[in-house]
């Protein structure tokens, strides 16, 4: 395969979670960081004092109208994200924006249609669907290890930081969502959720999401930044086997139950259901940094022309779920009807 050619980056937001993709991008292979925005000043101080030859500046301008930046990474408030966005795609710019894409189901559909157009890579921070032991999930799933999928279930709680700008929901759950729609292959055709605000106003602090499937499977998800417990687990219950995937794990990422309840006819008595409880299996998951690959994706994606894992559609498909679940969020939790699948 012939080497990508070599993409040319500006970072817009080196905060919290910014600073680590500068990081990551800096140090990559195949792609050269040229610029870093921020508003802040001791930010763009501390960027030009960690790393030779990168530009910090304060304006968003002079990335745009940088005719020698090929692509734009974007870590800034979920509220900016479709503006920022849509303002690097216009400049003839490929974007990897942080999730969620936007906060509505519109213009999440604007920058697709605006990327496509343009023939531009839209790529989404959605980091899990890019994790070793995500991939062997899928891989186990697709090849039948599990038997049938029954239903999924998520907890990704921590006592950890309070957002005041967007609610547990935006904020933790597009993780989770983006996970589930990848291993499954399909989007939910209805969304519920409940939560509660108990430290500000209008702002849920815990949230549950039940998404249900067109062909009978469920998944559960639950969210908060107000838990004493720091969890990130995902289980799936199959017809012949069950797996564990904790991230906090440091090496024993997966577990496989080779339990399952199983139907059994007899002539006589009519069915019966027997448990069959076997073996557990750690298998050996080469691990590399997540947000590394995820970012060698995308510079993969300009370079060679690759088709993301986490492309605009992608994007597009979890704003709807999370759009749906807010509705049923604020309608007290009753069912809300899935708003059509993206082709």
């Amino acid at each position: 395969m012939d080497s990508p050619r070599r993409v040319s980056i500006a970072c817009v937001g080196a905060g919290y979670w910014g600073r680590n993709l500068v990081r990551v991008f800096a140090n990559l292979p195949g792609s050269h960081l040229k610029m870093v925005c921020d508003s802040d000043a001791q930010v763009r101080k501390r960027i030009e004092a960690q790393h030779s030859g990168v530009t910090a500046v304060s304006d968003y301008e002079s990335v745009l109208q940088d005719a020698n930046i090929d692509a734009v990474v974007i870590a800034v408030p979920a509220l900016q994200h479709y503006e920022t966005a849509k303002l690097a795609l216009e400049s003839g710019k490929h974007v990897f924006v942080e999730k969620p894409m936007t906060t509505r189901v519109s213009e999440a559909e604007d920058l697709v249609e605006i990327a496509g157009r343009n023939g531009l890579t839209l790529m989404v921070g959605h980091l899990l669907v890019h994790h070793p032991a995500v991939d062997t999930l899928k891989s186990m799933i697709n090849d039948g290890e599990l038997g049938e999928t029954y239903y999924l279930y998520s907890q990704r709680v921590n006592l950890g930081i309070v957002r005041t700008d967007e609610n547990a929901l935006w904020s933790l759950a597009p993780h989770d969502i983006a996970v589930i729609l990848y291993l499954l292959d399909q989007d939910p055709d209805a969304v519920s959720a409940r939560g509660e605000s108990y430290l500000q106003r209008g702002i849920e602090d815990v949230v549950f999401v039940n998404l249900h499937f067109k062909d009978g499977k469920m998944a559960q998800l639950q969210v908060s930044w107000l838990d004493p417990h720091k969890i990130r687990k995902l289980t799936i219950v199959g017809s012949e086997k069950m797996v564990v995937f904790d991230d906090m794990e440091s090496t024993e990422k997966i577990r496989i139950y080779d339990k399952a309840a199983e139907r059994e006819n007899y002539e006589s008595y009519g069915e019966a259901i027997t448990l069959r409880f076997g073996d557990v299996v750690i298998p050996h998951i080469h691990m590399d940094e997540p947000l590394k690959l995820e970012c060698q994706h995308f510079v993969d994606c300009v370079g060679r022309e690759v088709k993301s894992k986490s492309d605009g559609l992608d994007g597009l498909r979890v704003v709807r779920v999370l759009q749906a679940a807010q509705r049923s969020l604020e309608q007290g939790g009753i069912p809300v009807v899935l708003e059509s699948s993206c082709e």
